[in-house]
C-alpha cells in the first residue's frame, strides 16, 4: 500500500502497473495542490521492473496533461528501451508530452473517449528573443517529433500537420484527437480497455515463458 501511495504503482502476479497522472514534474517542484508524477520516482521503478525476475511485463496507465519535456522524454526513452513486454493505455487524456509516453510502449492502446493534444513546444517565463532561442525550441521539438514517429505508425508529415493546425484550438496552435482518430492516424496502435491491455501482456509473457522452456 505504501508503494501505491508514493509511486502510483501496484503489482499483482507478473504484471507491474505504472500510473502517469496529472502533470509530469521536472527539475522544479510543483505546488502541493497539483497532481503530479515525479520522474525521479518513475525512472528507478522502471529500471527495477526490467531487472526483476519476478515481473514479466509492464502496464502503463496514462491520464496526464503533459508537463516537463525532458522529464517526459526521459521516462519515454526508458520505457522504449525495455526488453520486457510493455503496454500503454491512455485513459481520459494523454496530452502534450503524454504523446511520447503513450507511444513508447511496445503496444499502445487508447480508450474510445480519451483525448490527446498535440502542439508545438511551449515555455513559461522570460524568453530572450534571439535566433539561438528559436533554434533551441526547434531542436527540442525535433526530439519529440523524431521519437513519436520512430515509435508509432504516424508519418512525420501528418504529425507535423496535427502539431501546427490553426483551426482546432481557440488560444493555441495544435490539435486535439480522440480514441478512434488517434488509431486511424497511426499514432496509437488500437482502441483498448484494461482487459485487452492485460490480455496482450499475459499473452506475451506466456509466449515468452513457453519459448524459454523450449530452448
Amino acid at each position: 500500500m505504501e508503494e501505491i501511495k508514493e509511486l502510483g504503482a501496484s503489482r499483482k502476479g507478473t504484471i507491474q502497473c505504472l500510473t502517469i497522472v496529472g502533470q509530469v514534474e521536472g527539475h522544479q517542484i510543483l505546488p502541493d495542490d497539483a497532481k503530479s508524477t515525479k520522474y525521479e520516482h518513475v525512472l528507478p521503478l522502471i529500471a527495477a521492473v526490467e531487472e526483476s525476475p519476478e515481473i514479466d511485463g509492464l502496464l502503463i496507465l496514462l491520464n496526464t496533461m503533459g508537463g516537463d519535456v525532458e522529464a517526459g522524454l526521459a521516462i519515454a526513452e526508458l520505457i522504449a528501451g525495455m526488453k520486457k513486454p510493455t503496454v500503454s493505455l491512455v485513459l481520459g487524456g494523454g496530452h502534450s508530452i503524454g504523446v511520447p509516453l503513450a507511444v513508447a510502449a511496445k503496444r499502445s492502446m487508447i480508450a474510445p473517449s480519451a483525448a490527446m493534444t498535440i502542439h508545438p513546444v511551449r515555455i513559461n517565463g522570460v524568453v530572450i528573443g534571439v535566433p539561438q532561442t528559436y533554434n533551441y525550441f526547434s531542436r527540442i521539438q525535433e526530439r519529440i517529433v523524431g521519437f513519436v514517429t520512430e515509435h508509432s505508425n504516424i508519418s512525420r508529415k501528418n504529425f507535423l500537420k496535427l502539431m501546427t493546425a490553426t483551426d482546432e484550438l481557440a488560444n493555441d496552435v495544435g490539435s486535439v484527437i480522440y480514441g478512434k482518430e488517434a488509431v486511424e492516424s497511426g499514432l496509437i496502435d488500437q482502441i483498448g480497455t484494461l482487459s485487452e491491455a492485460l490480455d496482450y501482456l499475459h499473452g506475451k509473457t506466456t509466449n515468452s515463458t513457453c519459448q524459454n522452456k523450449t530452448e
